[in-house]
């Protein structure tokens, strides 16, 4: 009426005229504000348009032996085989899910409708048997006869997702193979996320404010916001942010999907706020009586157990537990989840499906412990320049660049150390496992300090026994241009030699003393930014070199391969060059694809939104593999590759080895060996590989 009487409209009274209009709007949605953004969340692409389906009203708003109601076949948070859901007598479905009444339990239902119950208890069992899958039904019962109004495939947390997947190959409904479809990696990325440390400490239960549903699990930790813009801007800002609303509707879908966790006064466990936040994995309490939220002011009010009011404003910390539906004051501790129970069950299934390996990108002894934890297969990718970040470890790093003969002489021997004692802690996490080291890759005028930074500049000068001025001139002759195209990879260690055999030395006597300890080291060393196969064969003869001096003084051999990335176009095209120097390859996707579309990595955000809104890109192509051009780079090589060396062991290291979209492509029409991927996305890449496996034509 509001609208008619805005727009100067009148409502028709020919049910035709009605009907159309009907139709015509629910066809002039798909292109709305809100639905583009949900497809755009959801990854939902290359679809023509929307369907109308024009069915008889039943009423539910009919008196005491009337009602609606909407449910779920299991509990869409834990996973468990029994009814979840809400209803209301004498309303209609909108009133549900919009959180305008506060609807009852399903079970009630059984009390109030009994035979309204069992027939849609009848009803559910043979929807979910049919289907193979938890269902989410709304219905509607009009003067006590039931009807059925619509079915579909549940949304559902991670914890959920995995414990029903668990139990339906236990009840027989599907297979292994099926199973493994049903889960998706965003709800591994879920159950990866951390929980709050304790809540049975003091220190939580005193932060415990006030409690609501529990509408979706998992731990938020965030500042106040209470529109969509807010959230938007503060995630520009990496500032988290707990959405709070007094309800919320379709068109807060930006700020929920921005959000760590969402918060209402109002509404139910399948109100609009709870289903989104469930599909999307976002901790949400709903129809927390005790506040109230004036979104105007920016204020959050909480009615305390004592009486009192506590008042928050935008910007203010608070934490949710989706959980136990408890609203915490301030930051809550949190802690990393750990792989058990229905996960472990699952992920061994997921172990017995995949055709491929997943490695891990580890830097220290505690990422590879990380990793092996979580079901890692391997290091893919040791970056053995992160090891030189601390303080007393980039000194010497900027003494080896800066210092004389003598100085450069004595930061390699401090660097060996260093590096040999990293080593050997990762062999003794990794045992029997490969790990595959990068040499040294970034231009050396990244550990160098800024020139503003007077302190340290300072200290490096008394150091090197020079003057700041004599110090700050060095600086400025090591920048380079374009450092990413300069001095760094195998070109530094070809015209550095004493680096690669620092590290060298560093890997094979690392790997000694793992043996000597009883550990089965596996040393994979990795040649990093090669595009010449003679650049390959001058830094390969080194290794060699090296390791025999060592195997000499120490009386004692191991194995260990010499492999390439393949991060350069050229390397891409001569594959078939190098394939017959190296013993494996590993692609640097993120380097590749910099180099393949002429992007700069650190750069592209200045028209990366622009390209993805104007559709001249589908995705981040630093995210998700570009298979149309640096995908055919990829299986260009692994054909060339194989031809010379059929076994040839070929992997992937960059950001793309925990995309899951990538990892289909790099395992089904790619045939790479493994993917590699940061330790907590080891479980989302093996779930990938495993889908990659089922699916496979």
């Amino acid at each position: 009426r509001v609208s008619i009487a805005k727009n100067n409209l009148s409502f028709p009274q020919d049910v035709q005229d009605q009907l159309k209009l009907a139709i015509g709007a629910v066809f002039r949605g798909w292109m709305g504000d809100r639905a583009i953004k949900y497809r755009e969340v959801e990854n939902i692409r290359n679809l023509l348009g929307t369907a109308v389906n024009v069915q008889a009203m039943v009423f539910g708003n009919m008196g005491d032996s009337s009602g609606t109601g909407v449910c779920f076949t299991r509990d869409p948070n834990n996973g468990e085989n029994t009814l979840f859901g809400e209803f209301l007598i004498n309303a209609q479905g909108e009133d549900v899910v919009a959180g305008i009444r506060t609807p009852k339990p399903i079970s009630e239902l059984d009390d109030a409708m009994p035979d309204v119950y069992a027939e849609f208890k009848s009803n559910t069992d043979i929807l979910e048997k049919h289907y193979g899958d938890m269902q989410d039904v709304e219905f509607t019962f009009q003067e006590g006869k039931l009807y059925m109004l619509q079915t579909r495939t549940g949304k559902r947390g991670g914890e959920a997702a995995v414990k029903i997947a668990v139990d339906l190959v236990e009840e027989g409904f599907v297979t292994k193979e099926e199973a493994v479809l049903k889960v998706l990696p965003e709800h591994l990325d879920q159950l990866l996320h951390p929980r709050f440390a304790d809540v049975e400490s003091k220190e939580y239960q005193s932060s415990v404010m006030a409690s609501g549903l529990p509408a979706s699990p998992g731990a938020a930790v965030g500042r106040l916001a209470f529109t969509n813009e807010k959230v938007v801007e503060n995630k520009k800002d990496g500032i988290p942010s707990i959405m709070v609303r007094d309800e919320t509707s379709p068109d807060d879908v930006e700020g929920m999907y921005g959000s760590e966790g969402i918060l209402t006064a109002r509404g139910g466990m399948t109100s609009h706020a709870a289903v989104v936040a469930r599909g999307w994995g976002r901790p949400c309490i709903c129809g927390c009586n005790s506040i109230s939220v004036d979104e105007e002011k920016g204020e959050l009010t909480v009615t305390m157990e004592d009486g009192t009011m506590k008042v928050f404003k935008e910007g203010d910390f608070i934490s949710l537990n989706g959980n136990t539906g408890e609203v915490l004051d301030g930051k809550q501790l949190v802690a990393p989840p750990a792989i058990s129970g229905d996960l472990k069950t699952f992920m061994d299934t997921v172990d017995e499906i995949r055709t491929v390996d997943v490695l891990a990108n580890a830097d220290t002894p505690n990422d590879a412990k990380e990793a092996r934890k979580n079901g890692a297969n391997g290091i893919g990718l040791c970056r053995t320049e992160h090891m030189f970040f601390q303080p007393e470890r980039i000194s010497k790093v900027r003494q080896l660049i800066l210092g004389d003969e003598g100085q450069q002489e004595s930061a390699l021997d401090e660097l060996l150390i260093y590096q040999r004692e990293d080593f050997e802690g990762i062999f003794k996490e990794m045992d029997g496992l490969p790990v595959t080291i990068r040499l040294l890759d970034p231009p050396l005028h990244e550990f160098l300090p800024s020139l503003e930074d007077e302190e340290i500049v300072s200290d490096l000068a008394k150091q090197l026994g020079s003057t700041i001025d004599e110090l700050k001139d060095q600086i400025k002759e090591s920048e380079e241009v374009n450092p990413m195209l300069g001095l760094r990879g195998c070109r530094l260690g070809i015209t550095k030699p004493a680096v690669i055999e620092m590290q060298t030395r560093a890997i094979i006597e690392a790997a000694l003393n793992a043996i000597d300890a009883g550990v089965d080291a596996k040393a994979d060393i990795m040649v990093p930014l090669v595009g010449k196969v003679e650049e390959f064969r001058v830094q390969a003869a080194l290794i060699r070199s090296v390791a025999a001096k060592v195997f000499e003084e120490r009386g004692q051999k191991c194995d260990f391969k010499i492999g390439t990335m393949i991060e350069i176009p050229r390397a891409a095209l001569t594959a078939h060059e190098i394939a017959q120097e190296a013993d494996f390859f590993s692609f640097g996707s993120n380097d590749l694809t910099q180099m393949t579309f002429g992007y700069s990595r650190d750069d592209v955000g200045s028209f990366l939104p622009t390209y993805l809104e104007k559709g001249i890109l589908l995705d981040d192509p630093f995210v998700t593999i570009d298979t149309e051009g640096v995908g055919q780079l990829i299986k260009m090589t692994v054909e060339n590759g194989r031809k010379v060396k059929p076994s040839l062991k070929i992997g992937v290291c960059g950001e793309h080895g925990g995309d899951p979209r990538s990892v289909k492509f790099f395992c089904n029409e790619a045939g790479l060996s493994y993917v590699s991927c940061s330790p907590f996305r080891v479980p989302i890449a093996l779930l990938a590989a495993a889908q990659a496996a089922v699916t496979k034509d």
